[in-house]
């Protein structure tokens, strides 16, 4: 049975298509990257998979039940999202976001998983520093720990749920990237799905097994990385030249080199898809 299935979702706000009759079924204990340029409709897609956003036609099952028919409690228990920008307007200390990934649910088992999660992170030393005093990446890293402790709660309670992160890496260093893909394949290997929306394809080819491509709303291309990570699809969905290589494991590395050349249009027929 598929962690996550989504059987022909489409997403509609007003005249515009965000995503467009999208299939797909996600394994458990999988890593999958989700790549797009901006406006492909991936954070819509991720949010969707979620059960945050309601698709205008078609269906989400998670564990092969709908989405629709978890209350709010259950549903915590089995996925956990990641968002990319998350505001926080009280002085919580970074402990204090961190314990909120168990809910209501207290002891210590609990602090155990907080200070588990703050290691992992490298934020040991920063748990009682007030959350808006430390850097954006920082602040990322502390909602990342957040996010490892409910799923974890998820698993003592479940088993190995689902984890959908959207841009995981977005405002940290190298090291701290390549430290929370490492996390989030850690997690797969316990049998939990995880889904991340990536920018960087070479970080994408380094992390996931599977590399679904967004492009206007529709999947452009979905597989491994070596038949999803390609010069035709750096063209025809980025539109850039690359130069697609390979790495010593084989994986694909990129360099792009120029722009489409002017006059192909790639505006969307649906009136733009949201990012």
């Amino acid at each position: 049975m598929p962690a996550v299935e989504a059987s022909a979702i489409s997403v509609r706000i007003g005249a515009s298509t965000l995503l467009h009759d999208v299939s797909l079924s996600l394994e458990a204990g999988t890593t999958v990257a989700v790549v797009g340029p901006n406006g492909a409709g991936k954070s819509t897609l991720l949010r969707t998979l979620a059960g945050e956003l309601k698709p205008s036609s078609g269906t989400v099952r998670l564990k092969g039940r709908r989405i629709s028919s978890y209350s709010a409690g259950a549903l915590a228990l089995h996925r956990a999202v990641l968002s990319q920008s998350i505001s926080v307007a009280f002085p919580f200390t970074v402990a204090d976001i961190v314990r909120m990934g168990a809910g209501e649910r207290a002891g210590p088992a609990v602090a155990a998983l907080v200070e588990a999660a703050l290691a992992e992170v490298d934020l040991e030393g920063f748990r009682d520093r007030i959350i808006m005093t430390l850097s954006g990446g920082e602040q990322q890293r502390a909602q990342f720990a957040r996010i490892l402790v409910q799923v974890a709660c998820g698993e003592a309670a479940q088993g190995p749920g689902v984890l959908l992160l959207d841009e995981p890496t977005a405002s940290l260093d190298l090291r701290h990237q390549l430290d929370v893909l490492e996390i989030a394949r850690r997690c797969a290997a316990r049998g939990v799905t995880v889904v991340a929306i990536l920018h960087d394809l070479n970080l994408a080819a380094l992390f996931a097994e599977r590399v679904i491509v967004l492009d206007r709303g529709h999947i452009a291309g979905d597989g491994p990385p070596s038949e999803t990570i390609t010069d035709a699809i750096l063209e025809d969905v980025f539109g850039v030249a690359g130069a697609v290589g390979r790495a010593a494991a084989g994986l694909p590395t990129v360099l792009p080199h120029a722009a489409r050349p002017a006059g192909r249009d790639k505006s969307s027929p649906a009136g733009g898809a949201h990012h």
